[in-house]
């Protein structure tokens, strides 16, 4: 007989079940060493002082507008049930709720955030009469109140304005009950009877806020490392949902997910994980809090399989309250292929931070949009006045992604847009003005036929024709859309006001190295097939050292290989062209609103490398080998920036039939700078530099590089030619020795 002591003795330890967040377990339940939390202390302190968090004085400010706006409808109510005939005792339970959502719901706001706010109204107070027009009109007569904008026909219908200087978005939705109570439960789903789609969607923004507060395992972890990333991508400007980017549910849905993967993780092992999941995620799966439930309400929910329009879908992100609906929706393939390099980009750096190498700064360094591409396409916005322009410009903002996909539909996706969702101002001009500014650049990995083009003219006829249609429309209302190169940029582009010098060296952290690149690959465009890819030894780092020393040219140190810069600036030199002198656009048929731009070479539209997009492998790291093209870079861009008028001299044929170093010398001579018997005629060979310094410009380089070894083929010829006559003289010679002896010999042998 077993005793209970040997009973229990034999029993396996119980353990303890896994807690479940999600759809899936957790990838990893390891809480924080040492080490993580002395970076997630100095991360905190980081989004202090970047100054994200607002003060208690903005916190007591912004409850006191919305005790005000809530005062404000509802008297709005009643004033509405007392003009409807119902009774006194209607008119006194008359009432409309204020709920909150978005960031200040969920705690991640700052000081200049905007308070997502929505109005729950009884069924008889419509949004399209009562809401729009005569909520409208009592919000226009306050003083408060300041920067007053409708938009009825948005996906989401909002008014947005200031109210006491903080702005203000507010949606509306009607519920079907006749008085609204004061505690109403916003998460239970019998506010969804007898509602329509727009009221589905006002209604989801508050339903999801709350959803995601329940489904995080550490809402305070959450809300550090969603503050964190919204900063980042701003910075990297990836934060708009309007443009095709990301919104802020859509970066909160995401950040909740990694919370759920990583539950006993603090915030700086958070950001990190974040990178580290989404540069290796599978799009389109989509990003889901919860299993999707359907409700016999009715309402459509997001499910590939039933419904062909979300197979479309690229970057799905659903929300967790029902109806669950894809978040993001407005992601396009363009878009997409940025956020992934941003995704890479910031998942490079917090490598480097986990090492200790870098620090939080090096994260949010600010992205070089206008570094970064050598077309791009400017949309420029006028009206009237102020008011008349902020209505004019949320209209046509809200169709710049349509503008994406039009592009994008036409080249059959050979043409990427990279709209950028950043407004400029140009405060020269006497009317109400912004531009909005889209880089385009060839799909990565095409092959350039030469004389090819892309023609985008009826996409831009096209999206014109949609802004047309503006039902607000204003005499003085106008836009156009024109091409531009990347050194025709306006100054108001730039945050000094003032054009800097496009091959200035960069930070570490600013330099772009694309996914593509990393390897160190800077490929000849003009013929696709002849590539020099950077040496590199087993460590990783640049093979120079095992290279056999180079021969330099006498008086290195005060010349830097002119014929790179006579290239340039020659307009005999075979191949030495560039985007930036050729033109890529024709003009189009001029109008009022005529767009400038007719058609798109595809050499002018290369692969370009892009400046600020994601830290390559060695990106960090200084090179002593490019020190040398720095000083080229230097000198290149003082004699096409501050001297264009002896640029467009040399580019109508002046020098026309002089030779590289010629040339140079006829601009040094009237720079005052030398004479052109000083310039030497040095090969490209003597001058090493590193891939990634000129990796934007791999056109002209390797161009020049068979330049200069033509012209050194050319400099040999004469030499080459007297020794051929040499070589065939001697030959005839042995010829003609040979038959001599031959008959000698014949001939005495015949006797």
């Amino acid at each position: 007989m077993v005793s209970s002591e040997g009973l229990s003795g034999s029993l396996p330890p119980v353990t303890t079940p896994v807690k479940q967040y999600g759809v899936t377990k957790p990838i990893s339940m390891a809480g924080p060493t040492e080490a993580d939390i002395q970076r997630s202390c100095a991360l905190e302190k980081f989004l202090v002082e970047a100054g994200l968090y607002e003060s208690k004085e903005e916190a007591a400010k912004r409850e006191e507008v919305l005790c005000r706006i809530q005062e404000i409808v509802t008297d709005w109510v009643k004033q509405l049930t007392r003009l409807r005939g119902y009774t006194d005792q209607m008119v006194e339970d008359a009432n409309a709720v204020i709920f909150t959502f978005g960031s200040y719901r969920l705690g991640v706001h700052g000081p200049d955030s905007d308070v997502d706010t929505l109005c729950v109204g009884p069924s008889y107070v419509n949004r399209e009469e009562d809401f729009f027009f005569v909520l409208h009109k009592i919000l226009a007569e306050r003083e408060e109140v300041t920067e007053l904008q409708p938009v009825p026909d948005a996906h989401v219908p909002v008014m947005k304005f200031k109210f006491d200087g903080i702005p203000i978005d507010l949606l509306y939705a009607s519920i079907s009950i006749l008085v609204v109570p004061q505690d109403l439960d916003i998460s239970d789903v019998s506010v969804l009877y007898n509602v329509d789609e727009p009221t589905v969607r006002s209604l989801n923004g508050c339903r999801v806020a709350d959803q995601i507060l329940k489904l995080v395992p550490n809402v305070e972890h959450f809300c550090t490392t969603l503050r964190c990333l919204k900063f980042w991508a701003k910075r990297r400007g990836v934060y708009s949902n309007v443009t095709g980017f990301l919104g802020g549910v859509n970066w909160a849905l995401l950040v909740a997910r990694v919370c759920q993967l990583y539950p006993n993780a603090v915030p700086s092992m958070l950001v990190s994980r974040f990178f580290r999941v989404y540069t290796q995620w599978r799009w389109p799966n989509p990003v889901m809090l919860c299993a999707i439930e359907e409700d016999e309400l009715g309402f459509s929910v997001w499910d590939p399989r039933k419904n062909p329009r979300d197979r479309t879908h690229h970057m799905p992100i659903i929300t967790p309250a029902y109806p669950c609906m894809n978040s993001s929706y407005n992601v396009s393939t363009s878009t997409l292929r940025v956020m992934m390099e941003q995704f890479q980009y910031g998942n490079n750096i917090c490598e480097k931070i986990e090492l200790n190498r870098v620090k939080w700064t090096a994260l949010f360094e600010p992205y070089l949009f206008f570094d970064s591409y050598k077309n791009y396409l400017q949309v420029d916005i006028v009206a009237a006045d102020a008011d008349d322009l902020r209505a004019w410009k949320g209209w046509v903002e809200s169709r710049l992604r349509q503008l994406t996909l039009m592009i994008e539909r036409d080249t059959y996706g050979l043409l990427q847009c990279h709209p950028y969702p950043h407004e400029y101002v140009d405060a020269s001009k006497p009317c109400g003005h912004c531009a909005f500014f889209m880089g385009l650049q060839m799909k990565q990995g095409e092959i350039v036929q030469e004389g090819q083009q892309f023609d985008i003219r009826g996409s831009v006829d096209e999206f014109r024709h949609s802004i047309s249609m503006y039902m607000f429309w204003k005499p003085g209302m106008e836009i156009s859309v024109s091409h531009v190169h990347r050194k025709q940029l306006p100054v108001y582009v730039f945050p000094d006001g003032y054009k800097r010098h496009w091959n200035m060296r960069l930070t570490p952290h600013q330099q772009s190295d694309k996914l593509s690149h990393d390897n160190g690959i800077a490929c000849q465009t003009e013929s696709g097939e002849k590539c020099l890819k950077r040496k590199k030894d087993p460590d990783g780092e640049n093979s120079e050292q095992s290279r056999p020393e180079k021969r330099q040219s006498p008086d290195r140190s005060e010349s830097v290989s002119p014929e790179i810069i006579s290239c340039k600036l020659s307009s005999t030199s075979r191949g030495c062209f560039t985007s930036d002198l050729d033109e890529m656009i024709a003009e189009g048929n001029a109008s009022s609103n005529s767009s400038n731009i007719s058609s798109c070479s595809r050499e002018d539209i290369g692969n370009e490398s892009t400046a600020g997009c994601s830290e390559g492998s060695n990106g960090g790291d200084e090179n002593p080998a490019s020190s040398q093209s720095d000083s080229c870079d230097d000198l290149k861009s003082s004699l096409e920036d501050e001297h264009a008028d002896q640029n467009r001299v040399i580019q109508d044929g002046f020098v026309e039939g002089l030779e590289p170093k010629t040339a140079v010398g006829e601009v040094l001579k009237s720079m005052n700078r030398g004479d052109s018997e000083t310039v030497q005629n040095p090969v490209i060979r003597h001058v090493e530099f590193d891939i990634n310094s000129v990796r934007d410009k791999n056109l002209d380089w390797w161009i020049v590089y068979e330049t200069n070894d033509a012209q050194e083929k050319k400099d040999r010829k004469p030499a080459a030619q007297v020794s051929l006559i040499i070589v065939a003289g001697f030959r005839f010679f042995l010829f003609f020795r040979h038959m001599f002896l031959g008959s000698i010999f014949l001939g005495r042998t015949s006797y």
